[in-house]
C-alpha cells in the first residue's frame, strides 16, 4: 500500500483539464484510497533553504502569491479568485490582477496560505513513476518517491515519461520552474538512449543535421555514440516536447529500449542511484537561477 505524504492538506477536487506537458504544478483528480502517513525526514536547514519573502517585491499579484505558497498553479489561482473563493484580510476578492503584500492575510477556499521557504530537490526518477502530484490510477508518483523529504509542498519541473528514468527537479520556486521550462532560455537536457538496433553513422549524422517530426523540426545540440555499447547514443536537446527523444529514434524505424536523462540544466546524476534524491547545494541553486536570468539567493541572511 502506498503511503501519504505527511501534513498534506485536502484540496477541493476540480474537473481534469488538458495541460501542457511541460506545465509545472499540474494536479489530477485523485480517486486513490487513503494512504498511511510516513514519518517525515527532517527538512532542509537554513544552509540550503531561503525565505522567499525576501526576494519578492513589496506588492505581488495575488495569483503569484497563491502559487508561491504552494497551494496551486497561477492558472488555478485565477479560477479560485474569479469564483469568489479568495479573501484578503477578510474581504472576498474577485478581480484578477489584485496585488498583496506578505503582511496580508490570504484565505483560499477556507484555507490560510502563506509563503514557505524555497526548497529544491533533485530526484533520479526510476521507471514506472508518474511525474505528477497525484494519479487517478493510484500509481507511484514522484511525490511518493520523495515522501520522506520535507513537509513543504514541492512540484516537478516539467515531466519525464512514466518509463523514462533520470533527473527531475522538484521545487516550490515558481519563477524558476517557469523559466526552466520556457524555450527562450534554452535549458539543456541530455539523455542516454539505448535502442533496439545500432543506429548507423549516416542516421546519426542525419539526426544531428535536423529531422522533421509531425509537430515540427528538431535539431539536437549534440549527438555522440556511447563508447561502451554501440546501440547507446547520448543526445542533448533544448526542447521539452512530448516523447521527443522516443519519436526521434522512431523516425529511423528503431525503438527505444531504455531512456534516461543524465543531465539537466547543468545538474548531473553523479553518485545518485536510480530512485534516490537529494537537496540541491547553494551553488547549484544559484547557478540555476543565473542560467534563467533570476537574482541569486543569499542563504546567509538572518531570518525574521
Amino acid at each position: 500500500m502506498k503511503k501519504k505524504r505527511p501534513d498534506k492538506p485536502q484540496r477541493p477536487q476540480r474537473p481534469d483539464k488538458k495541460r501542457n506537458s511541460e506545465e509545472p504544478f499540474s494536479r489530477k483528480k485523485s480517486t486513490s484510497k487513503p494512504r498511511k502517513a510516513k514519518k517525515a525526514r527532517k527538512g532542509p536547514d537554513s544552509s540550503n533553504r531561503a525565505d522567499q519573502e525576501k526576494y519578492l517585491r513589496d506588492e505581488i499579484r495575488l495569483n503569484k502569491f497563491i502559487a508561491h505558497a504552494g497551494f496551486c498553479s497561477r492558472r488555478d489561482a485565477d479560477e479560485y479568485i474569479e469564483a469568489g473563493k479568495v479573501k484578503i484580510n477578510g474581504k472576498v476578492v474577485t478581480e484578477l490582477g489584485t496585488k498583496v503584500t506578505t503582511d496580508d492575510k490570504v484565505i483560499v477556499d477556507g484555507q490560510k496560505v502563506s509563503l514557505e521557504p524555497f526548497v529544491y530537490i533533485l530526484l533520479n526518477k526510476g521507471k514506472d513513476t508518474i511525474s505528477t502530484t497525484d494519479d487517478e490510477k493510484d500509481r507511484n508518483t514522484v511525490l511518493d518517491a520523495i515522501e520522506d523529504a520535507t513537509g513543504y509542498r514541492v512540484y516537478p519541473v516539467g515531466r519525464l515519461d512514466r518509463n523514462t528514468m533520470g533527473l527531475l527537479l522538484l521545487t516550490n520556486d515558481g519563477d524558476l520552474a517557469h523559466r526552466l521550462m520556457h524555450p527562450s532560455y534554452k535549458v539543456k537536457k541530455t539523455y542516454e538512449v539505448e535502442t533496439d538496433r545500432i543506429l548507423t553513422d549516416d542516421e546519426l549524422t542525419e539526426m544531428k543535421n535536423g529531422i522533421e517530426l509531425e509537430d515540427g523540426p528538431i535539431q539536437p545540440t549534440k549527438i555522440q555514440r556511447s563508447g561502451y555499447k554501440p546501440n547507446i547514443v547520448i543526445i542533448t536537446v533544448f526542447e521539452g516536447r512530448n516523447h521527443l527523444i522516443r519519436r526521434m529514434i522512431q523516425y529511423f524505424g528503431a525503438e527505444v529500449k531504455r531512456l534516461k536523462r543524465v543531465r539537466y540544466a547543468g545538474l548531473n546524476d553523479k553518485d545518485m542511484r536510480v530512485g534516490r534524491w537529494r537537496y540541491l547545494k547553494q551553488k547549484e541553486i544559484n547557478d540555476l537561477r543565473k542560467l534563467v536570468k533570476l537574482d541569486t539567493l543569499d542563504f546567509n541572511r538572518e531570518r525574521s
